[in-house]
């Protein structure tokens, strides 16, 4: 799966704040993100994440 730095992921279950969609700030063997509702960031790793995406949204390129 294609995940680069600034994309925004919809994921299959929400964050304990209600949101589901985070932004991507490092990619690697773990991922960094931050949660677009809330703010927080957290470090997973890559597995874990690439299971559980719903919908990859890149960022716009004006």
């Amino acid at each position: 799966m294609n995940v680069n730095v600034g994309d925004r992921l919809v994921m299959k279950k929400n964050h304990p704040c209600g949101g589901n969609t985070f932004k991507v700030l490092r990619a690697g063997m773990d991922f960094r993100i931050r949660c677009e509702t809330c703010g927080r960031e957290l470090m997973t790793p890559r597995v874990k994440l690439e299971k559980n995406i719903r919908e990859i949204i890149p960022p716009d390129r004006s």
